[in-house]
């Protein structure tokens, strides 16, 4: 059986009981957590997170990279008009996790087949060093147009044999 059938039957199964309607644009937590594509690191299991918690994004490594950082600043940009002139709290929670395919990424040999046979260039998404990739994302968007300094940043490790997140840095603002 095709994967496609199996979630179609789990989505008539959800929808049977589904009653979140009327949950509102903005997330309850007004949260955006940034995480990586891995199967194993779905933030809804990983933090608790309920439909209508958190906007969550996902790519390669969990990185802010320069897509990260036009979501963000366009997502901050929607939630400061309904705001009107008073901006509310908006966080960002960088989570990265252990045993990740993008540390891959950090091999030379396997950066230039990639930019070779893709034509991608995949050095912004490499990691050797969790804790430090975490802060030169932070560091990227201090310094990214469009990105309010007012938005708070935290950066988690999650372990994906034990399933716990350590923070790596704790929620400040960028300004």
């Amino acid at each position: 059986m095709s994967s496609t059938v199996s979630m179609f039957e789990r989505n008539r199964s959800f929808a049977k009981s589904f009653s979140d309607a009327d949950l509102p644009l903005v997330p309850r937590m007004r949260t955006v957590v940034l995480s990586c594509v891995d199967a194993r690191v779905d933030p809804a299991h990983v933090l608790g997170l309920a439909l209508g918690d958190a906007v969550v994004m996902r790519n390669n490594g969990g990185r802010v990279t320069k897509e990260v950082i036009d979501e963000l600043a366009t997502l901050a940009f929607m939630v400061g008009m309904m705001d009107g002139d008073r901006p509310g709290p908006f966080e960002l929670v960088i989570m990265q996790h252990t045993q990740c395919g993008a540390e891959r990424f950090a091999d030379p040999a396997f950066q230039h087949a990639v930019e070779q046979q893709l034509g991608i260039d995949v050095s912004v998404s490499a990691i050797t060093d969790h804790e430090q990739s975490i802060r030169d994302d932070i560091e990227r968007l201090r310094g990214a147009p469009g990105v309010p300094g007012h938005v708070v940043v935290s950066g988690l490790i999650y372990d994906v044999k034990t399933g716990r997140i350590v923070e790596v840095v704790p929620p400040s603002a960028l300004g």
